[in-house]
């Protein structure tokens, strides 16, 4: 791969990283967005929030939200498995989501886009939607971030967005630096919904929480295996482990 860009938008400085079958978003040294011509699963948590939204109840959601759009990664591998989806995004950077219509085949997604402050449209947003990505991260000095208050408040918000039966996901980074917001929305969301599950892939730094009133089971995800052309995206699928979280809401009678 070599660089062809650098954009500096009003909140992160991009590399554009190309070769002929695959383009990356650098941002911090750090892979930021992905495009691939054939393939659509990386190992990383993009994998986790593909995998997330298919363990909605009905197996195959009909509208997805995502807050976070940055080069559509995720986007791409959920139009590939649903291709009649409703698939809406949300992104305070327009010059990024610029450059992955440019880079990335976004406009072959056939998805809305709003270019806002996701908690800000959130707020105001009547739309309901069977599953809402939170992947709302900022490029700091020398890590990512989280903006916005992460309490139960803010929770609710989310919660509103979500059509009956629907699924809320975040994506969270682990390790040093991040755990005590990882440790404080894990808490949240088991507060919060009578069923939660942690969506990981090996070798990534991140997990995928997922709360609703019912999710579906790892062996959910089997079935859709075949869904995916290229051997290396079918090996990756078999690494994504789910595990249930207990929950702390009282048992309804």
């Amino acid at each position: 791969m070599h660089r062809i860009e650098i954009a500096r938008t009003r909140f992160q400085r991009v590399e554009v990283w190309k070769s002929t079958m695959q383009v990356e978003f650098r941002v911090q040294q750090a892979v930021h967005a992905w495009w691939h011509a054939q393939r659509f699963l990386t190992g990383l948590a993009w994998d986790n929030l593909i995998a997330a939204s298919l363990l909605h109840p009905s197996g195959a959601p009909g509208s997805i939200l995502m807050l976070g759009l940055a080069g559509g990664t995720t986007f791409h591998g959920l139009r590939h498995l649903l291709p009649d989806a409703r698939l809406t995004a949300v992104d305070i950077d327009g010059e990024i989501v610029e450059l992955a219509r440019k880079h990335m085949h976004l406009n072959d997604l056939n998805c809305e886009v709003h270019i806002a402050d996701a908690y800000e449209w959130v707020r105001n947003s009547t739309q309901r939607f069977d599953v809402v990505i939170d992947d709302v991260y900022l490029a700091g000095t020398n890590d990512v971030f989280r903006p916005g208050n992460w309490d139960a408040a803010a929770m609710g918000q989310l919660q509103q967005l979500l059509a009956p039966g629907g699924i809320l996901l975040t994506n969270l980074v682990r390790g040093t630096g991040h755990r005590a917001l990882q440790s404080r929305i894990r808490g949240l969301f088991r507060d919060s919904f009578p069923c939660v599950r942690e969506v990981r892939t090996p070798a990534g730094l991140n997990e995928t929480l997922c709360g609703g009133e019912k999710i579906l089971p790892a062996s959910a995800l089997r079935s859709w295996r075949e869904k995916f052309r290229s051997s290396r995206d079918r090996d990756l699928w078999d690494r994504i482990t789910v595990r249930s979280l207990p929950n702390r809401q009282p048992k309804r009678s």
